[in-house]
């Protein structure tokens, strides 16, 4: 009881400080309480339906956090290993589980939530909004001109709002992304800053947690920000000052990154990948029978195969259910949101043909879409269930949303609309 009355005690009293030094942000401050709010309003009503997975995190955690109590030394060593064993409960993982490692945050968690799962919902939900709200802030400090489109893309988009909140694995995996990102763009285009050592260890904890909770999330992410610094290491010294020259030099650093670590690992070989890819679909699309999917019938582990079904895949995860598909309130809205979605890739691609430019390095752009794009298409060609892939997206979209709405069009549109200040 002490621990809980401590420890939150001192959460509320940070929680209030921070606050307090972000109402100042200038015409960004007003939006901290309101969006705050509404991603906590979203927590509460996910752990007020909690999902079968969710239900399995919190049983399993509060026996972790008994194990805690009765026999620290057995905590710990559960901790760096992949099997539980207490009080005639077992519960074991063959190889790295993002499941087991979130069970066993939340182990630790619950000594300070009472092993609450509302408790603990919100939490995670605090957690993914600090490091959208973070990433906004650095959005809109360094790229002024994209400041809407970070709040409705971070803040406010439906979906991502909806799934990266509550006890979920798509919260730490939107609120560690986005962290990560917010850091990165503040080491490569902020002023020098004293912090640079907190800054970059910061970034280290973002990246590591990052992987544990979806190891092709974060390595893709790494990838992209990998080559982005190359870009500009390069662009500092006065060598790849056009465009078609950062592209160049940012594909071949990916390259070069599947290829080294193909070299490291087996996981990363092209064989195995392409395996594990469409084994993961086949096994998925016999549970999704009846049920609005993607159908890939001839997918094979090749490469001309997986190449070939790509568009597909991605334009799937994209913008589907469509209107006429599924028959339900949650098919509908999801629906409308791509449909939403559908329109601002039209008008940025009516943008893109006219040379219009969206006020973004050119660099951060194509590191932007790269990352949301190989996602979709990782994500299309292995889940081919619609209502699953939803959720899936969440951690990424708003990233998409954020690039769609920062194009001049979009972003005109915001501006004249004036919602709740935005500009």
């Amino acid at each position: 009881m002490l621990l809980i009355v401590l420890g939150n005690g001192l959460l509320l009293w940070g929680l209030w400080y921070w606050l307090r030094a972000q109402r100042r942000w200038p015409d960004l401050g007003h939006f901290v309480l309101p969006t705050l709010a509404l991603r906590l309003l979203a927590g509460c009503v996910s752990a007020s339906a909690p999902s079968a997975d969710a239900w399995f995190f919190q049983l399993w955690s509060r026996r972790l956090t008994q194990q805690l109590w009765a026999a620290p030394d057995a905590w710990l060593h559960t901790l760096g290993h992949d099997a539980f064993y207490f009080a005639g409960k077992k519960l074991v993982y063959h190889g790295f589980s993002n499941t087991f490692f979130l069970i066993k945050l939340l182990s630790g968690l619950n000594l300070f939530s009472g092993g609450s799962l509302l408790v603990n919902a919100l939490y995670l939900s605090l957690a993914s909004f600090v490091g959208c709200w973070y990433l906004v802030r650095v959005l809109g400090r360094l790229f002024p001109g994209t400041r809407g489109a970070a709040i409705v893309g971070l803040l406010l988009w439906p979906s991502a709002l909806y799934w990266s909140t509550g006890l979920t694995k798509e919260s730490l995996l939107l609120g560690s992304g986005a962290g990560l990102l917010a850091v990165a763009l503040r080491l490569l285009y902020g002023p020098a800053s004293r912090r640079r050592t907190l800054l970059l260890l910061l970034a280290l904890g973002l990246a590591v947690l990052q992987f544990k909770m979806r190891f092709f999330f974060g390595g893709v992410l790494l990838a992209g920000l990998a080559g982005l610094v190359v870009v500009r290491g390069a662009q500092h010294l006065g060598l790849v000052r056009a465009r078609w020259l950062q592209a160049l030099l940012f594909g071949a650093v990916l390259v070069g990154g599947v290829w080294a670590a193909s070299e490291v690992s087996p996981v990363f070989r092209f064989n195995k990948f392409a395996s594990q890819l469409t084994r993961t679909y086949a096994t998925l699309r016999r549970k999704s029978e009846g049920r609005p999917h993607i159908a890939l019938p001839a997918l094979a582990p090749t490469a001309g195969s997986i190449a070939a079904h790509v568009p597909k895949a991605v334009g799937s995860a994209l913008f589907r259910p469509f209107v006429w598909e599924g028959d339900s309130v949650f098919y509908g809205i999801a629906a409308f949101e791509n449909l939403v979605l559908l329109l601002l890739a039209g008008v940025a691609g009516y943008d893109l043909a006219r040379g219009r430019a969206a006020p973004l390095p050119f660099a951060v752009g194509l590191m932007l879409l790269t990352y949301c794009l190989v996602l979709a298409a990782l994500l299309g060609l292995s889940t081919p269930n619609l209502g699953t892939l939803s959720r899936y997206r969440a951690p990424w979209l708003p990233l998409l949303v954020y690039l769609l709405l920062s194009q001049p069009t979009a972003a005109d549109w915001l501006r004249r609309l004036r919602l709740f200040g935005i500009r």
